[in-house]
């Protein structure tokens, strides 16, 4: 017998709506949103359940508890619902999308696959966000006081104590304390980089994929809890727009009439980059393309950006280009478990 669950969660109770193979209501509970209880739960159910959640920070926790209890779990992205709402309504809406194949972008969950890297990964992320933040902090109390403090002079604590001497003796104390929460944040962050490349080492996948020019340990340890399998990915292209390369075009009133028939108009159209990617990864090959033009010498890539700029293509153009190589190569790489070979890219 299919079974046809939708959950909504909260962090109290999750409320569950559960539909025949028909579409018909069988029973709405509320659940403790504990994992033994909810495992109590779906162990009572009977017949082949098919389970859909909302993305959100209970996701990944659901479905690591649940998968053994479940035939299939799906994670979809919230979306904008009209008119009335509530707990059953919602959790109704999530069933009824999964037992009519109405879900076209689910999310990708793999239970128990690079956990501590992936938990690790996080912490890095935001330390480094928190990192920047208070460098613009700081940088802050010098501008608004018309000192100029160009380049990385004022994060350094010997050349910010001869900057504050410029200062209000008023502001000094802020400066200290912004200084204090820097040097503090970046020794945070030093530690969580190391464990997090000690974690990603133990795969070794990650040893391979930081032979691809552009991407150290750091971008390698970052990406794999993202991606997770490289076979999510038939082709390319997939890959591309899961990173936000893929080029969309729109165009709008495409069609003109002629002689009394419809006939495709000359129309302009915009080209762009896919907006439902992943960021993480974004970052990460847009990060690889400008390593691998600032600071690679001797490299058939860099050799391929600076003859697409010779022949006139915008130098980000070229860049997003190579970043696309990039990720190309490393999907191909990750496949075929094999270490970077320059000879075999592609000019």
């Amino acid at each position: 017998m299919e079974r046809y669950l939708g959950m909504d969660v909260h962090a109290d109770s999750c409320t569950i709506c559960v539909l025949s193979a028909s579409g018909q209501p069988s029973r709405r509970d509320v659940v403790a949103t504990r994992a033994p209880a909810l495992k109590e739960y779906f162990r009572s159910l009977s017949g082949k359940l098919h389970l859909c959640v909302e993305e959100t920070e209970w996701s990944e926790w659901l479905v690591e508890i649940l998968w053994p209890h479940v035939a299939e779990i799906v994670s979809v992205p919230g979306q904008r619902v009209r008119g009335s709402k509530n707990d059953q309504i919602d959790a109704h809406a999530l069933a009824e999308r999964l037992r009519t194949g109405q879900i076209r972008r689910a999310v990708y969950k793999a239970p128990r696959q690079f956990s501590r890297l992936r938990e690790l990964a996080r912490v890095y992320g935001k330390l480094t966000g928190d990192v920047v933040r208070t460098k613009n902090r700081l940088r802050s109390l010098f501008r608004r006081r018309g000192v100029a403090c160009p380049g990385p002079e004022v994060y350094d604590p010997e050349r910010r104590r001869e900057l504050v001497a410029a200062l209000p003796e008023s502001i000094h104390s802020a400066v200290e304390l912004l200084g204090r929460e820097l040097e503090g944040l970046e020794a945070l962050r030093a530690e969580a980089e190391a464990a997090m490349v000690e974690a990603s080492h133990r795969f070794p996948i990650s040893r391979i994929l930081e032979t691809v020019p552009g991407l150290g340990p750091v971008r390698v340890a970052q990406m794999l809890p993202v991606v997770m399998t490289p076979h999510r990915f038939r082709t390319k292209r997939q890959f591309w727009s899961y990173c936000g390369f893929g080029v969309t075009t729109v165009s709008s009133s495409d069609w003109a009439q002629s002689d009394g028939r419809w006939i495709k108009a000359s129309v302009t159209r915009t080209r762009g980059l896919n907006p439902n990617s992943n960021r993480v990864l974004k970052t990460i090959f847009k990060g690889a393309a400008h390593t691998v033009i600032t600071h690679v010498r001797t490299n058939p890539l860099r050799e391929a950006y600076e003859r697409s700029v010779a022949a006139g293509t915008k130098p980000n153009l070229a860049r997003l280009t190579l970043a696309r190589k990039i990720a190309a190569i490393t999907l191909a790489m990750w496949k075929s478990q094999e270490r970077f070979d320059p000879a075999r890219v592609n000019g």
